[in-house]
């Protein structure tokens, strides 16, 4: 494959649609130059021979610098600016010992721009925590912060900026923090797997196309032979319904994520799916596998043809294993899995997208050179009226109560029984609406019948034959650590209007909303409902998230919350870190376009 790019004006090609979703087979960044300021012949020259990205570095002194730029990466065969950690995309693996004291200085060599970095998962004080304008001023250009703190905790994390979309350039790197204690379970060696997502388009400009065309991406939009199709399967009334119902609320059943592989290359350690990252194995060996999404604004659905995978930890911390074929991983959730390849000497790591529009993909071998078969992409899913909250018999299709939707600025709520996925779950609760949610134009649906949905695997992934990890299958390996009833509770919902791609709080972006305040060392329970379309990973910073059962009891510690359409969902927070945090969901457009909020702990 030919992937030089000629010197002159308007000589870079256009790459096809798939080269752009596969990558090029040595993309990764193009070395030795700084992005900014390269004439157009020196970009030329470097582009003709681009560095293979592989496995970054790993560094595990406590003593470290860390210098963020700007380096040139090639993975469509466009040269483009990247954000990098001491030169590397993704930044090196961080890896020390739980119990240790570490001191990162990071320099900022961007000419420009403020920079920063939040270590995800980690128990820190709020000064260290990475968040301008909350726990520090940022780091300007030429500036250097001092990171200082204590190592409480072991697993797998990460860590990436939260500057701007800075993440969505490049800033992003694991986390690895080895027990004081032996793990309970055994493996024979190790590999960190990072997914992410990567556009050639400047990601400002990006977010910009978002607010002004929010589906640009969605090219499944349903057409006339779909509707023929649906009114043999359901009938002509049952058809025209459902078609009515999306026409009022503005709205395409496939319309999954906000941005898919028409506009991103996914990609798995810096590698796009023909650049083949590989991780080597031994016939028999137990391999742990420390999957980390950290994607701007991909799902991924993660399977190993011919491979059983047993969930040993999520989030970090170790949970009851689980043995399963697949697993839906939200950006910035991280699971570790262990596997014992064997009777092959090749297996795919498959990573699609929850869309079903691209992938990541690489290769356990016994060998460097090796690939097995990639899969071919599941069906692409459509969204129903069940999975956004809004419960309909007859597998989707049904009555709409139009009432319901009095008071929404050209959105929904219907109310129709209650279509459930949660398998065995307490009955869906028809949600109270905040008063700031009435009326707004920046709210365009409401949810009118959640529940936990803890055991529903999610769209796209019921009933496919494998057996698919869920919330509900998975249990912590220890007891609530506080052991304390939450003393009261907060209910927040997520709220967002798809055309104006505008998303909240309560219907409140970050800009207006006032800071929850939480009392230190008090024990509270979050409750969240998803009033919209899309599914949200929510983060809290500071402290744990302990998420419940449907009967209110504690299951899994995580950092991370998913929320899928439709959902309710609560969980307990022992508030034990004093000062400003950050809570947020980690799409990062979302977070930006006003998905935010201010958590305080005070005295």
């Amino acid at each position: 494959m030919n992937t030089r790019i000629p010197p002159g004006p308007g000589a870079v090609p256009m790459p096809s649609r798939r080269l752009f979703v596969q990558g090029l087979a040595a993309g990764g960044l193009v070395a030795g130059i700084a992005a900014v300021g390269v004439p157009q012949r020196a970009l030329a020259a470097a582009s003709a021979a681009p560095r293979l990205a592989g496995a970054p570095a790993v560094l595990s002194d406590t003593r470290l610098e860390l210098a963020i730029g700007e380096s040139l990466a090639n993975f469509t065969g466009r040269t483009r600016p990247a954000i990098t950690v001491n030169g590397s995309l993704p930044a090196p693996i961080l890896r020390w010992r739980e119990g240790q004291s570490v001191d990162l200085f990071v320099r900022n060599t961007l000419e420009r721009h403020p920079t920063s970095i939040h270590w995800h998962g980690i128990l820190l004080p709020a000064n260290m925590d990475g968040v301008p304008g909350l726990s520090f001023n940022g780091i300007g250009p030429g500036e250097t912060y001092h990171y200082h703190f204590d190592l409480k905790q072991s697993g797998t994390y990460w860590y990436h900026s939260h500057s701007l979309f800075q993440e969505q350039a490049g800033l992003y790197g694991a986390l690895i923090i080895d027990p004081a204690e032996p793990a309970p379970y055994r493996h024979d060696r190790e590999h960190v797997i990072m997914l992410s997502d990567w556009t050639d388009m400047d990601p400002g400009a990006l977010f910009r196309r978002m607010k002004k065309l929010a589906e640009h991406d969605n090219y499944y939009k349903r057409t006339l032979p779909d509707f023929l199709r649906d009114a043999r399967r359901d009938g002509w009334s049952a058809a025209l319904s459902d078609r009515g119902m999306w026409g009022r609320m503005r709205m395409t059943p496939s319309d999954i994520s906000d941005i898919n592989a028409h506009t991103y290359t996914y990609l798995m350690n810096g590698t796009a799916p023909a650049g083949n990252w590989t991780g080597l194995f031994r016939s028999g060996e137990k391999v742990l596998l420390r999957f980390i999404n950290g994607a701007s604004m991909t799902y991924f659905d993660v399977r190993i043809p011919g491979l059983k995978m047993t969930v040993v930890a999520a989030d970090g911390q170790y949970i009851h294993p689980v043995s399963i074929d697949e697993f839906r991983i939200a950006p910035a959730e991280t699971y570790d899995v262990l596997v014992e390849p064997s009777g092959q000497d090749a297996f795919t790591i498959f990573c699609q997208d929850m869309g079903r529009t691209g992938y990541a993909a690489g290769t356990l071998a016994v060998r460097h050179g090796l690939q097995a078969p990639i899969p071919a992409r599941d069906p692409r899913p459509l969204l129903t009226m069940s999975d956004m909250g809004h419960g309909m018999g007859g597998g989707g299709h049904g009555r709409h109560d139009m009432a319901a939707m009095k008071g929404m600025e050209g959105g929904c709520g219907a109310s129709m029984g209650h279509g459930a996925h949660g398998g065995g779950e307490t009955a869906s609760k028809a949600p109270k609406h905040p008063a700031s949610e009435r009326n707004n134009p920046l709210v365009d649906m409401q949810s009118s019948a959640t529940e936990p949905k803890l055991d529903d695997p999610g769209i796209g992934l019921r009933d496919n034959g494998r057996q698919v990890l869920t919330y509900g299958a998975m249990r912590s390996l220890f007891e609530d650590p506080d052991g304390r009833e939450p003393g009261r509770e907060i209910e927040l919902h997520l709220t967002g209007h798809m055309e104006k791609f505008s998303w909240s709080f309560d219907g409140i972006p970050f800009a207006g909303a006032e800071p929850l305040r939480l009392n230190y060392g008090e024990r509270m329970r979050i409750v969240l409902v998803n009033d919209t379309m899309m599914q949200h990973p929510i983060h809290l910073h500071g402290v744990w998230s302990d998420l419940e059962n449907a009967q209110g009891e504690f299951q899994l510690r995580k950092h991370t919350i998913d929320m899928p359409p439709g959902t309710r969902r609560t969980y307990r927070v022992r508030a034990d870190a004093l000062g400003r945090w950050a809570y947020h969901c980690h799409l990062l457009y979302h977070m930006e376009a006003g998905m935010m909020r201010e958590v305080r702990i005070e005295e």
